[in-house]
């Protein structure tokens, strides 16, 4: 009889079973045989030259399959690689403008803001001053709410803007209602 152990799900298979009392045992075929002992279901899976597999460790009792292991864990890579697919992590971008920043600079980091929101991404948009500059924050708050204006069909303001050392920011997300392409 094959005796497999994995250790990465460290899944329970065939004689690591045999400590349980009682198990609820699901045949080859995904039927539910009833609650038997843990040897009967693995003289059950010799029978059918399988393995008996735990499926629900955390079931009262225990949930195990007659099912040839190494398709089990095929199966189960397969099914957690298409739920990493569907998962979308949502990056924080960064756009750095300072408090005297051009409209023609203003406009380009804009649009890449545009970009990046409407690919899922959250931005900060950050005013970093320099010198003398720090005299006049109203500029750099301006900037922003100018830059929040500008994209606030897309975006939403997270939280209010924020004013660390010698730079004042700002964290926008994708709004719900977001444009389809």
């Amino acid at each position: 009889m094959r005796l497999f152990i994995s250790q990465k799900q460290k899944t329970r298979v065939n004689e690591d079973l045999l400590e349980l009392k009682e198990i609820r045992l699901l045949d080859s075929n995904g039927e539910q045989v009833g609650i038997v002992t843990a040897r009967e279901g693995f003289k059950k899976a010799q029978e059918e030259n399988l393995d008996l597999v735990e499926i629900a460790p955390n079931a009262n009792p225990p949930v195990c399959k007659i099912i040839n292991f190494g398709k089990f864990v095929y199966e189960q890579q397969k099914r957690e690689k298409i739920q990493k697919k569907k998962q979308h992590v949502a990056v924080l971008k960064e756009i750095r403008l300072h408090p005297n920043t051009d409209t023609h600079d203003f406009e380009f980091k804009a649009r890449h803001a545009l970009k990046f929101i409407e690919d899922g991404n959250k931005v900060k948009v950050a005013v970093i001053f320099k010198g003398r500059e720090l005299a006049y924050k109203e500029h750099g708050e301006e900037l922003l709410k100018k830059f929040v204006e500008k994209l606030a069909d897309v975006a939403k303001l997270e939280n209010e803007f924020k004013f660390e050392g010698r730079i004042m920011h700002a964290i926008l997300s994708p709004s719900k209602t977001k444009k389809k392409k």
